[in-house]
């Protein structure tokens, strides 16, 4: 195989250098970056039916992305990920060039390694050793898919929502889905995200007369105003949490007033919140709860709400007990199931079919040198391998 990233022929059961080839490809979103390329090379290889979907927004950035399925019958095993990657920051606090993929002291260094091109080349070799121990495809007894973007870590706009709309169109049924994300904590395969909080954003905008701090008495200081409409929404908590959830959680993240002088009443007050929330709610009840609290002290404002995504649960079943039966089987690990941490394109995938979460864990996620053990690479692969092969039997 040849193309960005890669210099000869990888070997499709081989994670290690599929990662190689993945993490030399400089996908920082929205570019493609040859990854998509390369990852439709290795599965086209394997008799994947290919293709690239291409998707774009006023105001946002063109995205390409890529569906590919094994199979026309039975039930469609999908594994969802993303090969776009966040910026490298200051290259030269990496010790190594970020998109070189190097090995060091048994570990793999690179921009992706862990979020996620690491976890998709898992996925990729275990599918090359799944279809060689039951002899082909034609035996596979059902199908398996790859919904890859290169939108996740951008806007999530011309990316998985996009793709999923189109395999609707399509008449395309995904049964089951595993997505690849980074969700071990301390030990890879501990945990396994089988939902997700809901996040939004707000930004308050409260309005007063501007005037001489000598004379306050002629003018409206907004900012006393906004420090006591801000204080409730910290004090008095959403909830206490549930069985599946921790309770959510609101987070003032800026108070901006851009006021040089010393002597002046400004005449506006801005603040903004993220709220991340739990399956005892939906945004509309964060926007009411916050309004209510806001609509006490009596100012004139403005709400700007934006939502990220709903929060969700796929309660336990058979799915996620075969996830965690096949790391028990691999590590001899139980793995917890677990709804923390932050949003991931399964907040759309959940629409469609029931969806859980496993992958590398996120240590060095988004961090420089960014790395994963060759040795762990390898686990998640045997893990993988594992549940594709419970799935089918």
């Amino acid at each position: 195989m040849t193309g960005p990233g890669v210099t000869s022929k990888v070997a499709l059961d081989d994670p290690v250098a599929i990662a190689r080839a993945l993490i030399r490809c400089p996908s920082i979103t929205p570019e493609e970056g040859g990854a998509l390329s390369c990852l439709e090379s290795l599965l086209s290889e394997l008799g994947f039916t290919c293709h690239r979907l291409t998707f774009e927004a006023e105001g946002t950035p063109r995205v390409e992305n890529l569906y590919a399925r094994l199979g026309n019958a039975g039930q469609n095993l999908c594994y969802a990920g993303h090969t776009d990657v966040v910026p490298v920051g200051d290259a030269v606090s990496w010790s190594v060039d970020p998109f070189a993929a190097e090995i060091r002291d048994g570990n793999l260094i690179g921009r992706g390694a862990v979020d996620m091109k690491g976890s998709i080349a898992a996925f990729v070799a275990a599918v090359a050793r799944h279809l060689k121990a039951i002899g082909g495809a034609e035996n596979l007894g059902g199908s398996l898919s790859f919904l890859i973007t290169g939108d996740e870590e951008g806007p999530a706009i011309n990316g998985t929502v996009k793709v999923l709309n189109w395999l609707n169109e399509k008449g395309e049924r995904l049964d089951h889905c595993l997505v690849g994300e980074p969700t071990s904590a301390g030990n890879l395969g501990d945990m396994v995200k089988i939902g997700r909080r809901g996040s939004l954003n707000g930004e308050i905008t409260v309005h007063g007369i501007q005037g001489h701090s000598a004379y306050p008495h002629l003018a409206d200081n907004p900012l006393h105003h906004l420090v006591r409409m801000l204080a409730p929404l910290i004090e008095e908590p959403l909830d206490l949490g549930n069985e599946h959830f921790q309770p959510s959680n609101l987070q003032i993240t800026t108070i901006d007033v851009g006021n040089p002088a010393t002597n002046v009443i400004p005449e506006l007050g801005r603040a903004r919140f993220n709220c991340r929330f739990n399956s005892l709610h939906q945004s509309e009840d964060i926007i009411s709860w916050v309004r209510e609290r806001l609509d006490r002290e009596g100012a004139r404002y403005d709400l700007n709400v934006t939502v990220s995504g709903e929060s969700f649960l796929c309660p336990p079943s058979n799915w996620s007990e075969l996830i965690s039966s096949s790391v028990n089987d691999v590590l001899g690990r139980s793995a917890t199931l677990s709804t923390t941490g932050g949003t991931s394109d399964a907040r759309f995938i959940k629409d469609f079919c029931p969806v859980a979460e496993l992958g590398l864990l996120n240590a060095t996620a988004h961090k420089v040198d960014e790395q994963v053990p060759l040795a762990e690479l390898e686990d998640l692969t045997q893990i993988y391998q594992s549940i594709i092969h419970g799935y089918f039997s």
